[in-house]
């Protein structure tokens, strides 16, 4: 069964499935809605999506779309590892622009569920690094957002040095956070 850890951030989760090991490898169960649902993280995927890094520091994010594209994440590192972060960005949120993280390996098979209203982003730790992630909304390039990996206001304790990280041109101009007009609202604040 597998096994479902809340973070510091208990939205949220780290998921651990059991792997079932002979001679000739193992078997496992990456994704099984009964047991989501059973643990309240109740989700329609709708695409699956990869990415290959050539390179150890390679980051990725910290991304997001907004609403009513909003996309919840299962994440997991198929070859290599990454530091998997994710960033509250929800209005009125007593843990808003707080971080938590994990590690997330091949060789161990951790993955790292991301609700809607945190931004993403993760690191490469090995060489040639392959993740794959299951999200509940598909891509929409209008709707799609970020903001800075290196955010000072957020504070996130990369395993790589700021002139080191391999970065794509949209993530090196994303804006910081305190510039962000975040299009989420925390549920306490939106029943206030």
């Amino acid at each position: 069964m597998t096994i479902f850890t809340r973070l510091a951030i208990p939205e949220i989760v780290l998921v651990q499935p059991v792997r079932h090991g002979d001679e000739r490898g193992y078997f496992c169960e990456t994704y099984k809605k009964p047991e989501f649902d059973a643990f309240g993280i109740e989700i329609a995927f709708v695409q699956d999506n990869e990415s290959l890094s050539g390179e150890v520091g390679v980051v990725r994010g910290l991304h997001f779309q907004a609403p009513p594209f909003a996309q919840a994440k299962l994440v997991r590192a198929v070859r290599g590892a990454i530091f998997d972060v994710a960033v509250d960005i929800r209005t009125g949120s007593p843990t808003y622009g707080k971080w938590v993280g994990a590690t997330l390996t091949a060789r161990t098979g951790e993955q790292f569920f991301v609700p809607h209203g945190f931004a993403h982003g993760f690191c490469t730790l090995e060489p040639d690094t392959l993740v794959a992630y299951k999200v509940d909304a598909p891509y929409s390039p209008a709707h799609d957002a970020g903001i800075r990996w290196d955010d000072p206001a957020i504070g996130i304790d990369w395993p790589v040095e700021a002139g080191r990280a391999v970065l794509s041109g949209k993530d090196r101009i994303a804006p910081l956070l305190r510039d962000l007009a975040s299009p989420f609202l925390h549920a306490a604040a939106a029943d206030a």
